[in-house]
């Protein structure tokens, strides 16, 4: 079984975003170390809590930090970007570590003031062309313009070794349509939209078609907000940072799990961290033997062969001990057949 990151580098209370990229840094050291398959660096802009606003400068330092581990974006959002500017930021990327580099395309409001700021052109209306652009990037790497088309003739593969694996990342059946019908991988945000995750896995597959863009077989990958420590109770209390956010406003640092615990109310508190059945919740936390019995009997029902993990956890030696048990467990569960 495969197992994965998705870094945010969170800002802790009291501490500056030098420190959170830092942390966010190392944590690819950790992660390679560790033997998760891949690292990917978020975008969120104008954010107090989180200090991963641009993936590709991340992406490019972690390269030079590690030597086997997978680096991409999680995601680049396309809505805010040129289609050819990230394809040619990612080449660039590619170039310097080829055969490591993910390309995680995704789409989100940073809010209206933001995605106006972001926005070239101010003064036509924004429209939602997210498959067309993805369409755009794939042609850019495949060479893959009907002939005639007025990129036809671009060609920023010439003197790289190969391309970035490109994904779509989704909380949405239509995301997983689109990854389908273009025949590349599909990561599946369970932590925004876990009642949809059936639904989504399904339509993906049904949907999916062999292109060239792609590995020829469905790539689903699930994304899951997951914390562990060596007791249950400390573990539950881990997801609390991520609910104390909900609850309290995002445009802050992350809370501590001291903070969360004086924030939230009785009821959030005890909101489950447990995967019942097929339920799962928005945070999922145990210890290396409640986290298996959770995670491979849903492994197993959803078919994935890997689980890429986020978490709102500042504290180092809380973090990096999560992240430990996670691995040890994902790793000791065998990947589903195809």
């Amino acid at each position: 079984m495969r197992y994965s990151l998705v870094e945010l580098a969170p800002v802790a209370p009291g501490t500056s975003k030098s420190a959170a990229l830092e942390r966010g840094l190392a944590a690819a050291g950790e992660a390679e170390q560790l033997g998760y398959d891949r690292i990917w660096f978020a975008e969120h802009h104008h954010s107090t809590g989180y200090a991963s606003a641009d993936p590709v400068p991340m992406v490019a330092a972690a390269v030079a930090r590690t030597s086997r581990i997978r680096i991409g974006s999680g995601a680049v959002l396309l809505n805010h970007h040129s289609a050819f500017a990230v394809a040619e930021r990612f080449m660039m990327l590619q170039a310097m570590a080829p055969g490591r580099v993910d390309l995680g395309l995704g789409r989100s409001s940073a809010g209206g003031l933001i995605d106006a700021a972001l926005r070239r052109d101010r003064d036509s209306r924004p429209v939602d062309d997210f498959s067309a652009q993805v369409q755009e990037v794939l042609g850019y790497f495949h060479r893959a313009f009907p002939a005639g088309h007025g990129l036809a003739t671009v060609d920023l593969t010439t003197s790289v070794d190969g391309v970035p694996d490109v994904w779509i990342l989704g909380s949405s059946v239509a995301s997983a349509h689109l990854a389908g019908q273009l025949g590349i991988g599909y990561v599946y945000g369970a932590h925004i939209n876990p009642a949809a995750t059936w639904a989504a896995l399904e339509r993906y597959r049904e949907s999916f078609v062999a292109t060239p863009f792609g590995s020829g077989v469905p790539r689903p990958i699930l994304t899951l907000h997951v914390a562990a420590a060596d007791d249950d109770e400390q573990a539950h209390r881990l997801t609390w940072p991520a609910r104390a956010l909900r609850a309290g406003g995002r445009d802050r640092p992350i809370p501590t799990v001291e903070q969360a615990t004086a924030e939230l109310s009785g009821r959030d508190k005890a909101l489950t961290s447990a995967v019942r059945g097929d339920v799962i919740p928005p945070q999922i936390a145990g210890t290396p033997g409640s986290l298996r019995e959770q995670l491979e009997p849903l492994i197993r029902a959803t078919g994935v062969a890997e689980i890429i993990v986020q978490d709102m956890l500042t504290d180092f030696a809380l973090r990096s001990r999560s992240r430990e048990i996670i691995a040890k467990v994902l790793g000791s569960i065998d990947a589903p057949p195809r």
